[in-house]
């Protein structure tokens, strides 16, 4: 008869594995900050490289395009080879293409470091989550989840004023190189700091017989049942945009907007780039704590994206500096509604299927705000060839497909409650 391995004592570990989710946040920073250097970075990459608007976006979105379509492979590669492997593999590309942009000689090189960063990061969020549930009691999971994405707000506060002060100081290849290097700390600290010891259930399992893990394939082919559920569409149109809108512009148009539009310095920009921040982090634990569930929640979500809309349609109609400096604070105030998702996702299925379910809903996040971002530059730069002020058009565009995305979630089917049991 097989017995469980030992647990470590409960003090003791959970000291050992909180230092290691720390670690871990670490890196999760670093992506928070590689995806939003655009809002500091917009300006100057433009003076240097000459960029249209249009490679401009395509630049911001390429890191989310690599970022959001390796989400799959490093949650298999996760199942198969564990945190600290999967995260220690991946992350030197993110290094790798930090130092790239840093050197970059032109424009196709930026993208290419994009790419490779955004490979890299791929795993970061993921390997925290799936980490805080392996090693966590469930009555933890929510509190160490808050305690990481507070530690990962540091990533996007650095992109504010710090990363502007750098930038006027030195460069914008000072920028990425700065964060090349805290990368790189952050990888030996990964290395240093993060062991997975083999848990009481695995044990078992190895004793028992060999586990079949789980191919890139078949966790393609898990995917499929989800697309045979009526709400699926409306949720993932409603995912593609809600998070998007956010990063695009609080992660790109947000700097260019306060200093073409109306001549603030770059520090100033980032101040308000910074504000907004924080602002943005204190939401999400807002509405998590007021959601109210069932159908009202769902109104919540459109309600909020609605009001997101009519936000940036002011600001593409009007040119009012204090409303383009109070709507993003005020936006980022809103934008922790995109939390509600997650709630309504987790009921909306079957618990058998909420694994895979979250893995889509952060795929279609990613996927839209490459998306968004991209749609945005072409907007920009089609205003530019037809005399149209560039940031009209972005921010129209922002709004329309917010919109779309909430009427979409509106007209198509929706979960009624939580999902019962598949048979």
């Amino acid at each position: 008869m097989n017995t469980p391995a030992a647990s470590p004592p409960p003090t003791r570990w959970s000291t050992s594995a909180a230092a290691m989710l720390v670690a871990l946040a670490t890196a999760f920073a670093l992506s928070q900050a590689f995806r939003t250097v655009g809002a500091m970075m917009a300006t100057p990459l433009t003076q240097h490289f000459g960029l249209t608007p249009q490679e401009l976006g395509m630049w911001a979105g390429t890191f989310h395009f690599t970022f959001g379509v390796m989400q799959l492979a490093m949650g298999v590669s996760i199942d198969m080879f564990g945190v600290r492997r999967t995260v220690l593999t991946a992350f030197p590309l993110a290094i790798a293409g930090a130092v790239l942009c840093t050197m970059a000689p032109g424009f196709g090189a930026l993208l290419l470091g994009q790419a490779l960063i955004g490979v890299g990061c791929a795993p970061a969020f993921l390997a925290c989550t799936v980490f805080i549930a392996r090693h966590f009691d469930a009555s933890r999971f929510t509190a160490m989840s808050g305690l990481v994405m507070s530690l990962a707000g540091l990533g996007i506060l650095f992109t504010g004023t710090p990363l502007a002060l750098l930038i006027e100081a030195s460069s914008w290849r000072a920028g990425y190189g700065t964060l090349a290097t805290f990368a790189v700390l952050s990888w030996l600290v990964i290395f240093w700091r993060v062991h997975e010891p083999a848990r009481a259930a695995d044990a078992v399992n190895a004793a028992d017989a060999p586990t079949e893990r789980q191919s890139l394939r078949t966790a393609v082919r898990e995917l499929l049942p989800l697309f045979a559920m009526p709400h699926t569409l409306g949720l993932l149109c409603f995912a593609c945009v809600s998070y998007a809108a956010f990063i695009t512009l609080r992660g790109l148009w947000l700097g260019p907007v306060l200093h073409d539009r109306h001549g603030l310095s770059l520090v100033a920009s980032g101040n308000v780039a910074l504000v907004m921040t924080v602002a943005g982090m204190l939401s999400p634990a807002f509405f998590g704590r007021m959601d109210p569930g069932g159908a009202r929640r769902t109104r919540w979500m459109m309600s909020c994206a609605c009001a997101g809309a009519v936000m940036f349609c002011t600001m593409a109609l009007t040119h009012s500096r204090l409303l383009d400096i109070g709507l993003p604070i005020a936006y980022g105030l809103l934008s922790g509604y995109g939390v509600l998702q997650y709630a309504y996702t987790k009921n909306a299925y079957p618990a058998a299927m909420t694994g895979r379910a979250m893995a889509l809903l952060n795929m279609a996040m990613f996927l839209g705000v490459s998306l968004m971002q991209w749609t945005t530059g072409v907007a920009a730069s089609w205003a530019v060839a037809n005399n149209v002020e560039p940031f009209r058009a972005v921010f129209l565009t922002v709004s329309g497909m917010l919109a779309a995305g909430t009427l979409a979630f509106l007209v198509l089917p929706r979960a009624k409650g939580p999902a019962r049991p598949t048979i």
